[in-house]
């Protein structure tokens, strides 16, 4: 089994994290040329804000002001925007962002549950395993728009084809 973590230090870092990733989501949106694509990366900002609030209701460390922590500007250096930021104005486009997110959302989901695995704290430990599922869901919600961007067949076009 694994060694145990610093419960607080982990949510508070997580809670960072997906601030992170609703600041790279909202940019991203504002880049968007597609107007679905910009929906998607919206409702993917919306719900890694909700995210960093699953985190900071179970957060027992120092006091935080939620709203204050949420709102202040996207931090440069962090990693989500650092890679956003490093796209050259002019080369951005959709399917740069949207490759980068999938990375992002699979790599997340990855680390959530590893340390989901590491929490003995039943409360904490859930919040970890659900956000880990949330992010799996923001990794197909990605990775359809990004078919449909691409002009791939839709897993809801699947049926037809395989009859045809």
């Amino acid at each position: 089994m694994f060694e145990n973590v610093d419960v607080n230090d982990a949510v508070r870092r997580s809670m960072q994290t997906e601030k992170n990733a609703m600041d790279f989501y909202r940019r991203g949106a504002e880049l968007m040329k597609s107007a679905e694509a910009k929906k998607v990366f919206e409702l993917l900002a919306r719900e890694e804000r909700e995210h960093a609030e699953w985190f900071f209701n179970v957060y027992k460390g120092e006091p935080i002001d939620f709203e204050a922590f949420i709102s202040a500007p996207p931090a440069a250096d962090a990693e989500w925007i650092a890679d956003l930021n490093a796209i050259k104005e002019g080369d951005f486009n959709e399917r740069k962002a949207m490759e980068m997110a999938l990375a992002k959302e699979r790599q997340l989901a990855d680390k959530l549950r590893a340390l989901a695995e590491r929490i003995e704290d039943e409360e904490v430990r859930k919040v970890f395993e659900q956000n880990a599922k949330s992010t799996d869901h923001h990794f197909q919600l990605i990775e359809s728009e990004f078919a449909r961007l691409m002009g791939m067949v839709h897993e809801t076009d699947i049926n037809t084809f395989v009859r045809e």
